[in-house]
């Protein structure tokens, strides 16, 4: 992995250059080669290990939990997927939709 000398930033490699990936900073250097060598590039991520928290996530098939109550209906039911949203020694969000009328919240714990 390579930083920016500019501003610290992430530098990912786009035509053979590094480039800083704050937009608002844009520098540029050369590939380290020698730096690259040592690393192993794996697989891309599959949509598979995505979790959608945004408006039209498609929530249907995710698990289900039966131990909340939807604000807007009453209904006891809700999909839901788990991201972590704050630092790693916080527990993660879960993101409901409730199976009766569709309704989108959050939980935290």
């Amino acid at each position: 992995m390579q930083f920016c000398d500019e501003c610290g930033s992430m530098m990912v490699s786009v035509d053979g250059e590094m480039t800083c990936r704050d937009d608002a900073c844009g520098a540029t250097s050369e590939r380290d080669e020698e730096l690259a060598a040592r690393f192993e590039s794996t697989e891309e991520q599959t949509d598979d290990e995505v979790i959608e928290t945004v408006e039209g996530a498609e929530f249907e098939g995710k698990p289900t939990a039966t131990d909340v109550v939807c604000d807007g209906c009453g209904h006891d039911e809700a999909w839901y997927t788990i991201k972590q949203t704050a630092s790693a020694d916080e527990p993660p969000t879960r993101f409901f939709k409730c199976k009766e009328c569709s309704s989108r919240w959050r939980g935290y714990n």
